[in-house]
């Protein structure tokens, strides 16, 4: 019996993406039958984002990358497909652009929990589905007391930067590694993999690692 595969994986809750590669890595991770424990590290994709940006996400896009409406929503329709193809909805209407830096301290309060995983899957369905503003304390608080955290210290830990430090100790690691697009995976501090792969990529990684491992004593 070998100990967990550890994964630790940057990446943004505004990130398509990211989004999209998780679910491809969690078909692998259960198709594989390995054991593997997932990690999550702060990454943002746009720090000078405004907390309300005061538009829409087609003019978000439109702005941020250069390119003509009719272009952005090629690009929106092109990636709800792909979202699509992994069981996820995508209302790119309602998506509300923010600076996600608050949404990465709750990443960091929950995992102070051993809730990580269950909150980096409600931001991203909030921010891709719901159209919830993830830039706001009180709605992530909002989320998190949905989840049956405690509202009140939920603000609290936002409101102080309590886990603000560990955010920018993410990314620092991130530059560190080397790490300038998202998602990114690490496997057992050994293997990088950048991008949502396919499957097939992730298993090939993950059978790699553990045919190299030492069995737990």
């Amino acid at each position: 019996m070998t100990s967990p595969i550890k994964v630790d994986v940057w990446s943004d809750i505004a990130c398509p993406f990211c989004y999209v590669g998780k679910r491809k890595f969690e078909a692998t991770v259960a198709a594989s039958g390995l054991p593997v424990e997932v990690e999550y590290h702060s990454f943002e994709l746009s720090p000078d984002t405004p907390e309300d940006y005061h538009g829409s996400h087609a003019d978000y896009l439109s702005t941020k990358l250069g390119v003509t409406p009719a272009q952005v929503k090629g690009m929106e329709k092109q990636m709800a497909g792909l979202a699509e193809s992994v069981g996820l909805a995508f209302h790119h209407d309602k998506i509300k652009p923010t600076r996600t830096r608050k949404a990465h301290e709750l990443l960091h309060y929950a995992k102070a929990h051993g809730r990580q995983a269950e909150v980096k899957e409600r931001l991203l369905k909030a921010y891709f589905t719901d159209g919830v503003n993830v830039g706001r304390v009180e709605e992530l608080a909002d989320l998190a007391a949905g989840l049956g955290f405690d509202r009140d210290d939920v603000v609290r830990s936002l409101e102080s930067g309590e886990h603000a430090d560990a955010v920018a100790g993410d990314v620092q690691t991130a530059r560190d590694y080397g790490i300038n697009g998202v998602p990114f995976f690490v496997f057992d501090n050994r293997y990088g993999v950048s991008g949502a792969q396919d499957p097939d990529t992730f298993a090939g990684v993950l059978a790699k690692v553990d045919s190299e491992r030492e069995p737990a004593a």
